[in-house]
């Protein structure tokens, strides 16, 4: 199997092209070849399949072989793998992806190579039981979950995928190996959860580290950092832009309010290709 390993902000994967459907032991693969001690070592195995409805189609498994509905920073590794190996000439592409459609994407070409991509991600799902949650309230912002003596307010905001974003005095410093599991699994989640730490700085300008649903902790998150900008929105505590600082790197995230859609811009990178 030839591969390409890819990064967004350091949210890195394994891309794969060439199958025409997921295969039947995607996940059993993903498991093995996302170790970073036995494996290759990445978040995810990214699959870019053939699409009836759009350009392309994306497929993820997470590190521990469950699906990931979508990934801001998977879509913009497979963006730039398409264009920059000659598999479509146009800088304004659509990639299919599980859990939010088709994504229109537009990629920011220097020297025949894709160097940043915006990508429309959508409108936000805010009412609590098609996040999912158990909640039924649209939208759920502010809500209590206890864990371990400990309560933690958020704000649930789907993107294609669940997140509940939760505001802390150091979202650089959290400790995200303690909380981050624990509320992954919390009840209040019935299909688990993406958990964000923000820590608001300016109306321009976020701080927040993620625990992501089957991944864990990982340097960056594209929805993440979507669903943190459309909470703080909600919450009143940023504009419709702003940037949002995560451990590998910067998104810039817009919340239109023309449409109702969220656009994410950042950079994508290909590391190296191999044949496993």
């Amino acid at each position: 199997m030839q591969f390409t390993k890819m990064h967004g902000l350091g949210n890195d994967f394994i891309v794969v092209h060439g199958e025409t459907s997921l295969p039947a032991d995607a996940a059993e693969r993903a498991v093995k070849l996302c170790n970073r001690y036995f494996g290759i070592g990445a978040d995810g195995l990214v699959y870019i399949l053939p699409s009836e409805r759009a350009d392309f189609k994306m497929r993820i498994i997470n590190s521990d072989g469950s699906e990931a509905e979508q990934c801001g920073n998977a879509i913009r590794c497979v963006a730039k793998y398409v264009y920059d190996n000659g598999l479509i000439g146009r800088e304004a592409i659509t990639i299919e992806t599980l859990g939010a459609g088709v994504q229109p994407v537009q990629l920011e070409v220097e020297g025949g190579s894709v160097r940043r991509v915006r990508v429309d991600m959508g409108e936000p799902i805010l009412n609590g039981l098609d996040v999912p949650t158990t909640i039924d309230a649209n939208p759920v912002i502010g809500q209590t979950v206890e864990i371990d003596g400990r309560a933690f307010k958020f704000t649930a905001v789907s993107m294609g995928n669940p997140h509940a974003v939760i505001y802390v005095d150091d979202a650089v410093g959290f400790d995200l190996a303690t909380w981050g599991p624990k509320l992954e699994t919390h009840p209040l989640f019935p299909r688990k959860i993406n958990v964000e730490f923000a820590k608001v700085n300016s109306a321009e300008q976020v701080d927040m580290r993620v625990w992501e649903r089957g991944a864990g902790p990982t340097l960056a998150c594209g929805t993440g950092a979507c669903a943190t900008l459309v909470s703080s929105v909600l919450n009143g505590l940023t504009g419709r832009s702003a940037t949002i600082s995560l451990a590998g790197g910067d998104l810039y995230i817009e919340w239109s309010e023309d449409n109702n859609r969220v656009y994410m811009t950042g950079p994508a990178e290909a590391v190296y290709t191999g044949t496993v």
